[in-house]
C-alpha cells in the first residue's frame, strides 16, 4: 500500500519518442486573394504631444511670511520636545544618583553600629 508505483521502463516516454510530434511543413494560405500593390507611400508620423503646461507656483509675501513663521514653529516644537526629554532624563539620573548615595550612607550607617 505504501510502495511507489512506478511505470515499468518498457512503457515510459523516452526523451526521443515524444508523444507529441512537432508540427513541420505546415504552409499557411495567404491572407487575401485579391491581387493588389500595395501603398508604398509611408504613412507621415504623428506629431507627439506638447506636454502641459506645468503653473509655475507663485509666492506672495503674506505666503512666504506664514511658511517662515510655520517652519519657526515647527523647529520650536521639536527643539522643545527635544529638551524636554533631555531634562527628563537628567533629573532621573541625579535621582537614582542621590538614592545610591542615601543607600550607601545608611549601609555604611548600620555597619558602623
Amino acid at each position: 500500500m505504501f510502495t511507489p508505483k512506478i511505470p515499468p521502463p518498457d512503457t515510459a516516454p523516452t526523451p526521443g519518442t515524444s508523444l507529441v510530434q512537432p508540427l513541420t511543413g505546415l504552409v499557411h494560405p495567404p491572407a487575401c486573394t485579391c491581387h493588389h500593390t500595395p501603398n508604398l507611400a509611408p504613412a507621415p508620423a504623428p506629431t507627439p504631444a506638447a506636454p502641459p503646461a506645468r503653473t509655475a507656483v507663485q509666492f506672495t509675501p503674506g505666503s512666504l511670511l506664514v511658511a517662515a513663521a510655520g517652519g519657526t514653529a515647527v523647529v520650536l516644537v521639536v527643539g522643545t520636545v527635544l529638551v524636554s526629554m533631555l531634562l527628563a532624563t537628567a533629573i532621573t539620573a541625579a535621582s537614582v544618583a542621590l538614592c545610591a548615595v542615601v543607600l550607601r550612607s545608611l549601609l555604611s550607617n548600620q555597619k558602623g553600629n
